[in-house]
């Protein structure tokens, strides 16, 4: 993928684009439920462009479910073995993927039931939530959103990166987080989600997003 044109854009617009973009998402495998990542570190705030996008998906007459990983942690058990500032564990030990494959992936496969879990555990108390699986009607669609996705195997449809510069991932980023840095300047080196990504979004300004991707 060469370089993308980026585009200035609001936010609602880019919401709205996006959910056009989507009602003619066809899953690759055939299935009834296309998958879509909002990849970016939490600093981006991905769940908030998700959030958009489902709501413009809603005013078009299409089903959606919003799911974040930071309710599919592993227990601080094993998250937190080495340290609560454990850069390694973070970028490669944080995610349960396994969960996420059986709880969310798996019912969306072809054959499957639709019925997935939004949540599995509350990464502050370090229980479960009990949430009750809500099913996806044919042709919903996940919209996954959380840092570090595309550098997993999941079976996203579309992926949508919302990207940071160095210097505003740092400025926005709490300075109690400064820690996990090193494994998103990791991200860039071996994934380069930026240009892995179908569609990128630039938010170093968080009122002035621009993007491009499938045609700008």
């Amino acid at each position: 993928m060469g370089p993308v044109r980026l585009e200035a854009i609001t936010w609602d617009r880019l919401a709205d684009r996006l959910a056009e973009r989507l009602l003619d998402l066809e899953p690759a495998d055939g299935g009834p439920w296309p998958r879509v990542a909002f990849d970016g570190a939490p600093a981006a705030r991905p769940g908030d462009l998700a959030d958009r996008v489902a709501e413009a998906l809603r005013l078009r007459g299409r089903a959606s479910r919003v799911v974040g990983t930071h309710g599919f942690l592993r227990p601080a058990s094993l998250r937190l073995e080495h340290g609560r500032q454990d850069v390694e564990a973070y970028y490669d030990g944080w995610l349960d993927t396994g969960a996420l494959w059986r709880e969310v992936f798996g019912p969306l496969e072809p054959g499957g039931d639709g019925r997935i879990l939004p949540d599995l555990r509350d990464p502050d108390t370090d229980r479960a939530t009990r949430s009750p699986y809500v099913r996806l009607p044919p042709g919903g669609m996940l919209l996954l959103h959380g840092p570090l996705l595309l550098r997993h195997w999941f079976p996203f449809d579309l992926s949508v990166h919302v990207l940071l510069s160095p210097a505003a991932l740092r400025r926005r980023t709490p300075a109690s987080e400064h820690w996990t840095l090193p494994a998103y300047a990791r991200y860039e080196q071996e994934t380069d989600p930026g240009a892995t990504a179908d569609v990128l979004v630039r938010a170093d300004d968080p009122r002035r997003p621009a993007w491009g991707g499938f045609g700008g």
